[in-house]
């Protein structure tokens, strides 16, 4: 694995970010900054797909459950060929292909629909045993948030998975934190986080830093070959890499953003990592 790529790699994609959100004056720029590394380690080493036929049955395929951080799976997309860049200076204008929230009917590359929380692992759930109806072993991936999780449906589609004996199928956590209301901590907190996917029959993996693109490669790797689905939780920072983005705390789930921020905000890319 090449680290220095897949950093200058994930600087590229928080620009596309940066794009969309001047393009549409503000967004959800915490949450989508908090998973860059995840989604360019799975796009560039794990997962199977192809931008030229997007919907080919043998492909992998990610659900991003926390629908409202669409910008940072159009940025990965866009990165890797789905779709021209001309693309991100249209989010969420009329006629886009590229709405706030990931919706598969319009955006080349994405496998479903999200943004009403808490539904994607049903999905992914579904899809997984899907595939193996049709005898075919692509993984599914699924991203979360932390206050997400406090959905009851996430519960019942992890407990079905491990019933299902789902090994196909890998979460990710993005515990950053921070939701909509406030801190997780204050408006429901969730921990112990690995303890309750344990209980529910999930092997799981702690990755202390969730911006560490080392840390998160390893932990994919280490996922084990049994009957089980994985779970991987990711302590990340909400609104990582972009200062004014990580200072802001909880009122960076969704920011208006001007010019100088932009400006700021490219800066601090090329200063990180």
């Amino acid at each position: 694995m090449e680290i220095n790529k897949l950093k200058s790699v994930c600087r590229e994609v928080r620009k596309n970010i940066l794009i969309q959100m001047e393009a549409s004056g503000g967004g959800h720029v915490g949450g989508c900054l908090s998973i860059v590394e995840v989604l360019v380690v799975l796009y560039m080493h794990f997962m199977d797909f192809d931008p030229k036929n997007p919907k080919k049955s043998n492909r992998d395929r990610l659900i991003v459950s926390k629908g409202h951080c669409g910008p940072a799976v159009y940025a990965i997309l866009c990165y890797l060929g789905f779709f021209d860049k001309s693309w991100l200076y249209t989010l969420n204008k009329e006629n886009t292909n590229l709405p706030s929230h990931c919706d598969m009917n319009k955006t080349p590359g994405v496998d479903m629909t999200s943004g009403s929380l808490g539904q994607g692992l049903s999905c992914a759930v579904g899809m997984a045993i899907a595939l193996r109806l049709r005898g075919e072993r692509n993984k599914i991936y699924t991203i979360l948030g932390d206050g997400e999780i406090q959905e009851g449906q996430v519960w019942e589609a992890a407990m079905y998975a491990a019933h299902q004996k789902l090994s196909t199928l890998t979460v990710f956590i993005d515990c950053n934190k921070f939701q909509i209301d406030g801190s997780v901590d204050d408006v429901c907190c969730v921990e112990p986080i690995g303890n309750k996917w344990e209980s529910f029959g999930w092997d799981v993996f702690i990755v202390k830093n969730g911006n560490d693109i080392d840390e998160i490669y390893k932990s994919i790797s280490k996922s084990k070959k049994n009957n089980k689905p994985t779970a991987i939780i990711l302590n990340t920072i909400k609104g990582y890499g972009i200062k004014f983005a990580e200072s802001a705390g909880v009122n960076n789930h969704s920011m208006v953003i001007d010019s100088n921020m932009i400006k700021e905000g490219y800066e601090d890319i090329d200063k990180l990592h």
